[in-house]
């Protein structure tokens, strides 16, 4: 190989600058004692929550963001938000993967999931901390479809399965009576089979106003359906509106919308009283209380303003963070 005088000029360079750049290294002052790797990394672990949410275009997202940004501090606690799959897979996440201690689900997914007997010791291992907010059921319709009956049979989208849509979803259908054909295609990709007529609606169920629905006006021939209340459904849904203040571009202002809601909470996994794990939540859930005042105000969602921290959530345990530990070599 042929040197050519540049070449030769930075090989001269380099073997110049190697003794200095040893010489800097046997200079440079050694780490301090005791930051070693495995230190470094149960100090990054030692106040890291991970809260599991929804998609992207949902409000439960939004919420987990809130959370990072009000609560986390970056020395005693840091919040990890997490894009989930909907509540049936989050109480799963929850209760099976690691990192994962808190996240956002429907209220009447516990009751889902135990009536189904999906995850064994569910009720033992899954705890509330708060109940959030109630969501409401958005039914999304093509042109032709007059009441909710008229979606018998008929191809109707919701969300993922294992979502909180496709669980309430099934649960509304069966109270009603009604058998459409559930397509599982994510929110986005519905929208846009909707808009060309290749499903009948798309049921979504997120705090109002929902994102997803944020770009559509009334030219794309879509509206929202009312949902009746039955009887079947008063023990677990609210009644709900939705409203020209909320959708304007597809609600009239003088013709709300009827629908259903059904509350948020935010599920914990049931940690026993002493362990790490339970420290850090506990640390959350304090953080969470004397910081609430700041998810009141802007620019937090304005779905913070429904929240009341003490609320009860029938059917559930709520996580008490000042539980003591059990006295070891068991009774005194």
């Amino acid at each position: 190989m042929t040197i050519t005088p540049t070449r030769r000029g930075l090989l001269l360079a380099g073997a110049l600058a190697l003794p200095a750049l040893r010489h800097a290294e046997a200079q440079a002052p050694s780490a301090p004692q005791g930051a070693s790797l495995a230190a470094m990394v149960a100090r990054a672990n030692a106040g890291t929550v991970g809260v599991v949410s929804g998609g992207v275009d949902g409000t439960y997202i939004r919420i987990a963001a809130d959370l990072a940004a009000v609560l986390d501090d970056g020395e005693r606690l840091r919040v990890l938000p997490i894009i989930g799959r909907g509540s049936v897979q989050n109480i799963s996440d929850i209760m099976f993967v690691r990192g994962v201690d808190i996240g956002i689900v429907q209220s009447d997914a516990l009751a889902y999931v135990r009536s189904r007997r999906m995850f064994p010791g569910v009720a033992q291992m899954i705890q509330y901390i708060t109940k959030l907010y109630d969501e409401e059921v958005h039914v999304l319709v093509r042109a032709g479809i007059g009441s909710v009956q008229d979606l018998a049979g008929q191809r109707v989208n919701v969300d993922v399965t294992g979502s909180g849509t496709a669980m309430t979803a099934s649960l509304i259908f069966e109270a009603l009576g009604i058998a459409p054909e559930f397509v599982h295609d994510p929110q986005d990709t519905a929208l846009e089979r909707l808009k060309r007529g290749e499903i009948a609606a798309l049921v979504y169920v997120a705090g109002k106003p929902a994102r997803l629905f944020g770009g559509l006006t009334a030219d794309a021939g879509l509206r929202f359906l009312p949902l009746p209340m039955a009887a079947a459904l008063m023990e677990t849904y609210l009644p709900s509106r939705l409203t020209h203040e909320q959708y304007p571009a597809l609600i009239p202002e003088d013709a709300p919308v009827e629908t259903l809601a059904v509350g948020a909470v935010m599920a914990v996994y049931a940690w026993a009283p002493g362990t790490e794990r339970f420290r850090k939540v506990a640390g959350f859930v304090d953080a969470l209380h004397s910081r609430f005042e700041r998810f009141l105000q802007p620019p937090r969602h304005p779905k913070w303003r429904e929240v009341n921290l003490e609320a009860q959530v029938p059917g559930w345990v709520r996580f008490n963070s000042a539980q003591e530990p059990p006295p070891r070599g068991g009774r005194p």
